[in-house]
């Protein structure tokens, strides 16, 4: 297959990408030239050390971080050649992402935290759909309960919900067990694998947990800003309660 032809048939095409930073003890490369390749529909585990650059490169794929050397192409979209208001319309119409610590916002109810980016977009419709998108994470009992007023379970849920609500080609995934017990954590592992193989979603799921990487299609393992493995896995493994 030929680059373009690879290019093309790539949701994620990060060619180049280097990010250097200036601190007052000079500058801090935080991406060394990486290179990544992520075809429509698949699921990639991203492993590696603190400090090796993984969330970097996330936000890089959102938007949210502009690289300073490099090429990246998410959905089509050649980021570079957006402006702020375009790369805000980028994800509001590409992109889903869930963090580790929930990013809810705690004056609004369980309904209007997912329906942020529905009437961001427009959507005529938005809190009928809010209501369906909690309803399909478990929590219809829930729609108008505000954060602070849920479990940390029932929080993830809520971010989850507002992830997938504008049905992304892209869902972006930091750590999102992170802050969770283990057996919430799993269900939320579930979850979300459930949601992203339902919709077709291609999942990027940044985690320290090598068995949660090896449920996914590939396990790219980042170190000190550069891409050192890229592997397929041989099958999913299963999450405790399964």
């Amino acid at each position: 297959m030929s680059r373009s032809d690879s290019a093309a048939s790539s949701i994620v095409d990060l060619d180049g990408i280097h990010l250097k930073l200036d601190s007052g003890a000079g500058p801090v490369n935080i991406l060394r030239g990486l290179n990544l390749r992520i075809a429509a529909g698949e699921r990639v585990g991203v492993v590696g050390p603190s400090g090796s650059g993984k969330s970097t490169m996330m936000m890089i794929m959102a938007g949210l971080e502009r690289p300073t050397g490099g090429t990246v192409r998410i959905a089509d979209q050649d980021l570079g050649r957006l402006d702020e208001d375009g790369l805000a319309r980028f994800r509001r119409d590409h992109v889903g992402i869930v963090f580790q610590s929930f990013h809810l916002v705690p004056t609004m109810t369980a309904v209007e935290n997912v329906a942020i980016p529905l009437e961001f977009a427009g959507v005529p419709d938005a809190f009928e759909r809010a209501r369906a998108g909690l309803e399909a994470v478990g929590l219809a009992h829930r729609i108008t309960h505000y954060p602070g007023q849920l479990s940390g379970g029932e929080q993830q849920r809520v971010a989850l919900a507002r992830a997938f609500v504008t049905e992304p080609r892209l869902l972006l995934a930091d750590e999102p067990t992170g802050n969770l017990d283990i057996d919430t954590g799993n269900s939320i592992v579930k979850l979300l694998f459930d949601l992203a193989e339902r919709r077709g979603t291609t999942l990027v799921l940044i985690t320290h947990d090598p068995s949660l990487a090896a449920r996914c299609d590939r396990t790219v393992r980042v170190t000190d800003g550069r891409i050192v493995e890229d592997s397929r896995n041989a099958r999913p493994v299963a999450v405790a309660g399964e």
